[in-house]
């Protein structure tokens, strides 16, 4: 099938490229000359495992194409999706849905034919109704069916989840954009992912309740896990033994600083916003996000009490800054929080990330950024991990524990848990893991 793809951002250029190599010819558009030169020379604008890789082989093989010019690719397809972003408004927190409608309007003058206009965005319910009016009002004899497809692909592991997804939900009352839609995923077949039809407000709705219900799922775990610092409980068997109930299932169960990124923040805000607009506030979304928000700056002093008390003067080492492991996202990092507190605080902030510190350069520019892990951890007084990546989950704590300050035990705070307290104290570290009990949450050397 032909397909446009309107925006060459995370999603529109993670689903393009993975339906290229389902063997659809797609044009991806993206407004931005200097995004389309980067990739028309194989550089990503993003960080994601595998994608320079896949881009390259459908470009090679004539299947994708990047341009700036939208016309020529709408007329020629047969699907054509909207994957623009969708930022918090500023004020209010819903979604800012200007880049989909500009879009809808460029759309709408150069349809040729029957067209289906997916919005492949994340959008509020009732956007869909939108779009069409703005297509039909524009174009008025537009042979033309709106559907809604919610993308579910998590940073990191996105063209797995395109390529081996749980379920693809297609919102649609037209028979005609229904077959349109199942011919985009029929090479998904073979995997069986199940698709499910539904009306278009359902689907659009269907995104942002997975979102807030994963979101609810790591602020439960998170609080929890202060609970059981307080009690002398372990929050990581804690979280195993609810986790093999298959009604609850383990993911999203890992205690940590708080959710971030590109997508759990501003879609909880967005469906708090809708749910006030619509008369019937979702009071448990409205806590999460208070509760997430709270406790990231709450990770600054926890760092804060590991080094007794204060870390005026003192020099605090971060390893990982990005929300999460395999991606360069900086969006709502909980490292942001942490860095402004701790800095509030008086301390000297060194990090460290394996693909996030371009990014965090221009958000934190007064932070000093390292080359390597040992290199962030030198003559530093405490060592924190945020993010945790793979390359951290191995390093040589008696070689850290060297190259760290030469004063009292240097501090591990672990806001991650991926080290065992008794292993990290035999190296002489005072350690501080999320959730553990208190004989494990702070171990010292002494």
């Amino acid at each position: 099938m032909r397909i446009a793809m309107i925006g060459a951002g995370y999603v529109g250029l993670v689903s393009g490229a993975c339906l290229a190599d389902f063997g659809h010819s797609v044009v991806c558009i993206d407004r931005e000359p200097e995004k389309v030169a980067s990739l028309n020379a194989g550089r990503m604008p993003i960080y994601e495992p595998g994608l320079d890789a896949l881009v390259a082989e459908n470009v090679r093989q004539g299947r994708l194409a990047f341009h700036t010019s939208l016309p020529e690719a709408v007329a020629e397809a047969d699907a054509v999706f909207i994957a623009v972003g969708t930022p918090s408004r500023r004020g209010d927190g819903f979604a800012d849905l200007s880049f989909v409608f500009d879009a809808a309007r460029e759309i709408a003058g150069a349809l040729s034919g029957f067209t289906v206009v997916v919005t492949k965005s994340t959008v509020p319910v009732g956007t869909g109704d939108e779009v069409e009016r703005i297509i039909r009002e524009a174009n008025p004899g537009a042979d033309v069916s709106v559907a809604s497809n919610p993308e579910f692909l998590r940073e990191g592991a996105a063209i797995a989840d395109f390529k081996r997804p749980d379920r693809i939900v297609v919102g649609t009352g037209d028979a005609r954009a229904e077959a349109v839609m199942r011919e985009v995923y029929r090479p998904l077949y073979l995997n069986q992912a199940p698709i499910l039809v539904t009306d278009r407000r359902t689907a659009e709705l269907t995104k942002y309740a997975a979102n807030a219900f994963l979101a609810a799922k790591i602020t439960f775990i998170n609080e929890i896990a202060d609970l059981c610092e307080q009690v002398g409980a372990d929050v990581q068997q804690v979280a195993r033994g609810i986790g093999l109930d298959k009604r609850i299932g383990p993911k999203f169960l890992h205690a940590g600083p708080g959710y971030g990124g590109s997508c759990f923040p501003k879609d909880t805000l967005a469906l708090v916003k809708t749910a006030q607009d619509a008369g019937t506030p979702l009071r448990l979304v409205e806590t999460v996000v208070a509760v997430n928000e709270q406790r990231k700056r709450a990770m600054a002093r926890k760092v804060i009490k590991a080094c007794g008390g204060s870390v005026r003067g003192k020099t605090i080492a971060l390893l990982g800054l990005t929300f999460k492991p395999d991606t360069d996202d900086m969006r709502d990092a909980p490292s942001l929080a942490i860095v402004a507190g701790l800095q509030d605080a008086g301390a000297k902030v060194r990090a460290y990330d394996p693909e996030g510190m371009d990014h965090a350069r221009a958000l934190m520019p007064a932070v000093d950024y390292a080359e390597n892990a040992y290199a962030c951890a030198e003559g530093a007084d405490a060592l924190v991990i945020v993010t945790e990546w793979n390359a951290f989950r191995a390093l040589d704590l008696d070689r850290l524990r060297r190259t760290m300050s030469s004063g009292s035990a240097p501090v591990l705070v672990d806001l991650r848990n991926i080290y065992d307290p008794a292993s990290a104290a035999r190296y002489g570290f005072t350690y501080c893991g999320v959730g553990r009990s208190k004989e494990n949450a702070a171990v010292s050397a002494s």
